[in-house]
């Protein structure tokens, strides 16, 4: 029970750093961190669409997160490095914020997640779904549902593949929900087979060079022997 007990403890720890994180650099285009531990400290991958943001003048701000993060939450040597996120479209933390952003702005939700379907298909990915959950009409709570191209939900492939996030932005009529979920173009499903193309190797080349000049002298001792008979 005390083996349960760690993991459900440092699963907590890490999404209380990341709903920090969140707020602390939400300028910065933050899109997610992963937390590995190391023989010399704990490692920490903030990854921002902004990362000078993240760093700041001289590396104050990234000093100021590391004794944040060792005093308030008691991370034993943190060692923070920030990751430029190449393409935005495709990291569901990033989609998430927009489609808040958007929302709170006034956009109308179903036009907000048809935009954010279409920026995220244009951008490669083999399939997404975004559910905007809350009183999106009437006074009772409801959710839509916005989905396109291939996404499994089971298997290994959805485990080890797919990119997910939930944001939360307060509305005039309450609370709403955003999930985002992805399918990466890189993802390997093993039901897709490739056929690879054969080409002939080196030696049946050789092999067929060799016999074409033996062939050309059987066709012509044929054809003297025939003018041959015809002259006897």
């Amino acid at each position: 029970m005390a083996i349960v007990k760690h993991f459900i403890t440092d699963s907590i720890k890490r999404t209380e750093i990341d709903e920090f994180l969140q707020r602390k650099i939400e300028r910065a285009g933050y899109g997610g961190v992963t937390i590995s531990k190391t023989p010399l400290g704990t490692h920490i991958v903030i990854y921002a669409m902004r990362p000078g943001l993240v760093i700041g003048r001289g590396g104050e701000t990234i000093k100021e997160l590391a004794s944040i993060l060792e005093e308030k939450f008691q991370v034993s040597n943190p060692q923070i490095s920030v990751s430029e996120i190449e393409i935005p479209e495709l990291n569901a933390y990033v989609v998430a914020t927009k489609l808040a952003a958007a929302l709170q702005r006034g956009v109308h939700f179903r036009r907000a997640g048809f935009w954010a379907l279409n920026q995220v298909m244009e951008a490669g990915a083999l399939g997404v779904e975004i559910i905007i959950s809350g009183k999106l009409r009437t006074e009772r709570a409801r959710y839509e549902k916005f989905k396109v191209g291939y996404l499994p939900k089971c298997g290994e492939p959805p485990l080890k593949y797919s990119r997910k996030a939930e944001v939360h932005c307060q509305m005039k009529p309450g609370m709403f929900g955003i999930r985002v979920r992805i399918m990466p173009p890189d993802a390997i499903f093993p039901d897709k087979i490739k056929i690879a193309e054969s080409f002939p190797t080196e030696e049946g080349e050789a092999e067929e060079k060799t016999e074409t000049p033996q062939e050309e002298g059987k066709i012509e001792e044929t054809s003297s022997a025939k003018e041959e008979e015809a002259q006897e």
